[in-house]
């Protein structure tokens, strides 16, 4: 749903708002709106407007395209690898007690989920297929090597990886030791 990824604005303004110091009283005062409006915003609870989006942004001195950048997860590779300890922590100050890492997030329309646990053998190599799905690939155990046109990447334990798996994909695994993922797969409904 297109929350999860406008969700992401509130993140942006939470961090902007505290690389300037800024109090959410301040801000709220800053940009004529109500710090319960703001800390909605900031905690994922809902979405602002355009115009909430503009004052928001005059107020913290920002262009508005840098509230909005990069909230489609547009990324220069054709996959998202998210490196063991490089989810990033989400502070939500209406759920203390609860750690939130984000990896990240995927409108979901059309689809079918299915999750699978893969262990793959010692010195196995799968040669370049595609699938008709999204993938989502959380590494356990071992070290595996995905294989894109653009080269291999290599996902250790506690490494996330996502692609479209309509692009052709190899997976190797070169150590004497299994490898264990969890994953995902959006599979896309075919008419």
């Amino acid at each position: 749903m297109k929350h999860d990824k406008l969700s992401l604005i509130g993140v942006r303004i939470l961090e902007l708002r505290k690389a300037k110091k800024m109090s959410l009283r301040e801000l709220a005062k800053r940009s004529n709106l109500s710090a319960g409006l703001l800390s909605k915003i900031e905690n994922f609870r809902t979405v602002p407007s355009l115009s909430v989006l503009i004052e928001i942004a005059n107020s913290l001195e920002v262009d508005v395209s840098l509230l909005v950048k990069n909230i489609n997860g547009e990324t220069a590779a054709p996959y998202l690898l998210v490196r063991a300890g490089e989810g990033r922590p989400e502070t939500r100050d209406d759920s203390k007690g609860l750690l939130y890492r984000y990896l990240l997030s995927q409108d979901l329309a059309n689809y079918s989920l299915r999750v699978n646990e893969v262990i793959i053998n010692p010195n196995t190599y799968r040669k370049p297929l595609s699938t008709n799905a999204l993938e989502l690939i959380y590494v356990l155990e071992g070290t595996v090597q995905y294989g894109f046109k653009e080269g291999e990447v290599a996902v250790s334990p506690g490494d996330t990886l996502y692609f479209d798996g309509l692009l052709a994909h190899s997976v190797r695994n070169t150590s004497d030791q299994p490898a264990r993922l969890f994953k995902v797969y959006l599979l896309r409904h075919t008419d």
